[in-house]
């Protein structure tokens, strides 16, 4: 099952705080809480989970080495889990086809995804890019939840 819906839903429940666990090199599981939200793909139209990570950071390292990835969003006793391979767009991590001005508009829809609102867009794209932060793309291979 990938149907992202369960996910989506829980998304605004608790501000798009979700846990996101990588693999480290050793086989170990490395967590962090994220906001998260479910957008379309940027190139392939298609429903993905996406994050914004700080440029530098361990998921980033550990998913540049191994891109599966688990996330799990959560709303009192219901939770919705996604599995799958992650794709790192930023400016560490060139991708084809999203030049610099559609890494600005993917980092905003990404963060709006999540639930986020700003009042001044040129300032948060000026600490997305002084923090080399990425968007970082799940495509769903596994989705479970808990009604």
């Amino acid at each position: 099952m990938t149907d992202l819906a369960a996910f989506a839903e829980l998304v605004p429940r608790d501000h798009g705080l979700c846990v996101v666990n990588t693999l480290r090199r050793d086989g170990s599981v490395q967590a962090s809480v994220v906001n998260a939200g479910v957008l379309e793909h940027p190139l392939r139209g298609v429903p993905v989970v996406g994050l914004v990570a700080v440029g530098g950071s361990r998921k980033l390292h550990n998913l540049r080495a191994d891109p599966r990835v688990t996330i799990v969003a959560r709303a009192g006793w219901q939770w919705a889990s996604v599995e799958g391979d992650a794709e790192i767009i930023g400016p560490d991590d060139p991708y084809p086809g999203v030049d610099g001005e559609a890494l600005r508009l993917l980092l905003r829809d990404v963060f709006r995804a999540a639930g986020g609102t700003h009042d001044d867009w040129d300032t948060y794209d000026k600490v997305m890019a002084a923090e080399r932060r990425a968007a970082v793309l799940l495509a769903p291979r596994r989705v479970y939840a808990n009604p």
